[in-house]
């Protein structure tokens, strides 16, 4: 029988110490990377459209994010203008519900009311919670900074670093919020123009960032807003680029709304050499935002953070150059301005997929709480996760049978001075006096993918006015078929409307078919 010494036994249970110690620390690191949580990124341009080509200059973005990630090819806006939209990707919620109507103060655009009410349960708020290292950089809401909207001063919760633009889209000559400080901006290429700030800034954040903390960043280049101001190296490109001619573009509006009925057709020369001058220069503004996603995917990449990081790039809403012979803009309910791109790459997402489910902007928040790990039933949004279907191993989920697009109309209460043949009311008369809004410019839409490929619209005026297209058959939405349909599906879609426009939080996600 062997006789153990006092201090072999001591040196025994040192040893064996030691050992469950390093087991111990071993499983914790393994555990720790086994829960690390993903970095996100959302990359947001500024009317950037998917069906009038708007992705074609975006090649390194194309092959960066959808070749190595998946391609969305239904995704939609909620409503189709700056302001609204942005509040809508921010919150999660329609526009009924987060009650900003358009770009003013009037219609609740960064206003001091939307800053108490929606701002403190937007979805940066959540991920701050969760010590995610938070950065924005870009334009905001389109009253951001303003003197009615708190100035520069307001710094929204939830962001760490905060870059944003003072007012609408610009290229230069511009003034920031740069962490609630005042900065002025000229117009050297180097220093000034915004997308390569907003991309310098990020590249500098992910340098000084903790690597103990996962981060989101959010960046919103302007473009391709107007002014179209394209990077000196880009002025010359796509020389010989016009706006597609194909489809709607030039077509009368006949049998739709009156302000689609407006515009001369065909439209005049000006007017043809106008949009396809903007055409041209929006696709050269977009080949920086295009550089800015390969620098970011190269900085990623040399700080190990590529693998492990979710990458979506979208746009607010899309834009029209001609369509139904309206020169420029947003704000109506066709495909041309309430499709926009959609691609993401990330975690669990195999590369080269194109998935046909229908995703709104009002997804974005809850996928990127999915990612993040929260709870969702603990959050008041009207959108629905998409990770599970970009990312089937990592959730379940359902896919909406239909959802709604919903618009107000902006106008003036005076004549616009150029045109005051049209009387008051209207708004963005131009060029030409072709006005592209109005104050009966208020519709809302039930759009449906699923079984039939339909839409159907009701405008907020005097003539209850009713649009409805199947694009199936009709994918450039020429034909109203409200006289020919049968009326017993006019009256399902109405009620499937009333039921969307009064919708709030669970009650928009749980509207299935058999309930009409």
């Amino acid at each position: 029988m062997r006789v153990w010494s006092a201090v072999g036994l001591m040196a025994s249970a040192r040893v064996v110490s030691t050992c469950l110690f390093v087991a111990l620390l071993t499983c914790t690191l393994r555990c720790s990377q086994c829960v690390k949580l993903s970095n996100i990124i959302l990359i947001l341009t500024d009317d950037q459209d998917v069906e009038m080509g708007g992705m074609t200059p975006m090649k390194k973005t194309k092959a960066l994010i959808g070749d190595a990630g998946v391609t969305f090819s239904n995704a939609f806006t909620v409503t189709p203008l700056c302001c609204p939209s942005r509040s809508s990707i921010l919150t999660g919620k329609y526009p009924h519900n987060h009650l900003v109507r358009n770009n003013s103060i009037s219609g609740n655009c960064s206003s001091t009311t939307w800053q108490k009410e929606a701002e403190p349960f937007a979805f940066p708020v959540y991920l701050n919670k969760l010590r995610y290292q938070t950065f924005y950089g870009g334009k905001y809401l389109n009253q951001y900074g303003s003197k009615d909207a708190g100035g520069v001063g307001h710094v929204p919760p939830g962001w760490d670093q905060w870059h944003a633009l003072v007012g609408n889209s610009k290229y230069y000559n511009y003034t920031l919020s740069a962490n609630g400080k005042e900065e002025k901006h000229g117009d050297n290429y180097e220093k000034d123009y915004l997308t390569d700030l907003v991309l310098n800034r990020s590249l500098h954040f992910l340098e000084e960032r903790s690597p103990s903390h996962p981060f989101f960043m959010m960046l919103c280049p302007p473009s391709p807003h107007s002014p179209w101001t394209a990077a000196p190296h880009y002025q010359q490109t796509f020389s010989d680029v016009k706006a597609p001619r194909n489809g709607s573009f030039n077509m009368p509006g006949k049998g739709k709304h009156w302000l689609l009925r407006q515009p001369a057709n065909p439209m005049p020369n000006s007017s043809v050499e106008y949009l396809d001058n903007a055409y041209r220069r929006r696709w050269q503004t977009l080949l920086s935002v295009d550089d800015m996603v390969e620098q970011l995917i190269k900085k990623l990449d040399s700080i190990k953070e590529l693998s492990n990081t979710y990458i979506f790039y979208t746009s607010d809403h899309g834009y029209h150059t001609g369509q139904f012979s309206l020169p420029i803009d947003k704000r109506q309910l066709y495909e041309f301005d309430i499709r926009i791109p959609l691609l993401v790459r990330g975690p669990g997402i195999k590369p080269k997929l194109t998935l046909q489910s229908p995703v709104l902007n009002i997804d974005l928040s809850m996928t990127i709480l999915d990612i993040a790990g929260v709870n969702l039933s603990t959050v008041n949004m009207d959108g629905q996760s998409f990770l599970p279907q970009m990312a089937p191993s990592l959730r379940n989920g359902t896919e909406r049978p239909f959802f709604l697009v919903e618009y107000t109309g902006e106008g003036h209460s005076s004549e616009d001075p150029s045109c005051p043949k049209l009387g008051p009311g209207l708004a963005e008369c131009f060029p030409d006096c072709v006005c592209e809004d109005a104050f009966n410019n208020t519709y809302a839409c039930v759009r449906t993918l699923k079984d039939a490929n339909l839409q159907y619209c009701e405008f907020a005026d005097n003539e209850s006015f009713v649009e409805v297209y199947n694009l199936t058959s009709d994918p450039h939405q020429l034909e109203n078929i409200v006289k020919k349909v049968d009326p017993a599906l006019l009256q399902i879609m109405n009620q499937r409307l009333i039921k969307l426009e009064s919708c709030t939080g669970d009650s928009c996600r749980n509207l299935h078919e058999h309930s009409f």
